[in-house]
């Protein structure tokens, strides 16, 4: 059976430069998405509301990061962006490894799904943007 890959133009949000370009070339070559990186809020809306990314995946330590003049983190900045882009599915990378710190991150962003940080499992990592990409197609 063929299984359609689509290829996505991912919003990588992390604030690590070294984390941020080693996950972006594993995405790009493993899954052959293309791959942007930011940890600038004010890019991040400006990437989505402009059609730029059709998925975001966004690390919720992000140390300095201001949107709209407080202080935030991927969480919180999950939440803004799903209430200006609905559309755009976002995965939550994080340390935390509980189901239940999960499942809160989650209830509390609206993001659609979260992945436990360092991404060790690649297969399994770009399986689910895959299944999140089809979603939008």
């Amino acid at each position: 059976m063929e299984v359609l890959v689509t290829i996505l133009n991912i919003l990588l949000v992390e604030d690590n430069q070294l984390l941020a370009q080693g996950t972006a070339k594993l995405i790009e070559r493993l899954g052959g998405h293309q791959v942007f990186i930011t940890a600038e809020p004010k890019e991040i809306f400006q990437l989505c509301e402009t059609g730029a990314v059709e998925l975001v995946i966004m690390d919720i330590n992000l140390p300095g990061a201001k949107w709209q003049g407080q202080k935030v983190d991927g969480s919180m900045l999950a939440r803004h962006l799903k209430a200006q882009c609905k559309q755009i599915p976002i995965i939550l990378v994080t340390a935390y490894t509980m189901p239940a710190e999960q499942h809160l991150l989650l209830s509390q962003s609206g993001a659609d799904s979260c992945y436990t940080k360092p991404i060790t499992d690649y297969d399994a990592f770009l399986d689910m943007i895959t299944l999140l990409g089809q979603r939008i197609n």
